[in-house]
């Protein structure tokens, strides 16, 4: 009875491990998809511009290498916030006419919100300067 029991519980976990798994790996999709993975490219590019021409190829490969455990982190993010189906059906907006356009978009859309918060910053350092006197 014991093993019947052992057996049981050791082919559930299995099978949660498995779900989990799946979970992860749809939860990664939905980030790639959202532009997230974009943005980490963004971001690169504004940071090698501070690293010394000589060491931007070695930077480069260390910054790409530590976007898997960047990206692990974001998942568990999306699994304690998100069901397994609510990101079902992320993905499949994503999929969808829209949702690819978001996609395509995120990178360019990205920088454009990046420099209208630049000039935003700009008047309200003005702003700031006015009641600070």
């Amino acid at each position: 009875m014991k093993k019947i029991i052992v057996t049981i519980v050791v082919v559930l976990l299995a099978q949660l491990g498995m779900a989990q798994d799946a979970f992860k790996q749809d939860v990664l999709k939905v980030l790639k998809a959202s532009g997230s993975a974009a943005q980490m490219e963004l971001a690169k590019e504004q940071i090698i511009g501070n690293i010394p021409e000589e060491k931007r190829a070695d930077f480069s490969k260390d910054f790409d290498a530590s976007l898997p455990s960047l990206y692990d982190k974001m998942a568990k993010v999306y699994m304690e916030t998100y069901t397994h189906e609510e990101v079902k059906q992320m993905l499949k907006f994503y999929d969808s006419p829209v949702g690819k356009k978001i996609t395509e978009k995120a990178s360019e859309l990205t920088k454009n919100n990046m420099a209208a918060a630049q000039e935003w910053g700009m008047e309200l350092q003005g702003l700031m300067m006015k009641y600070m006197q």
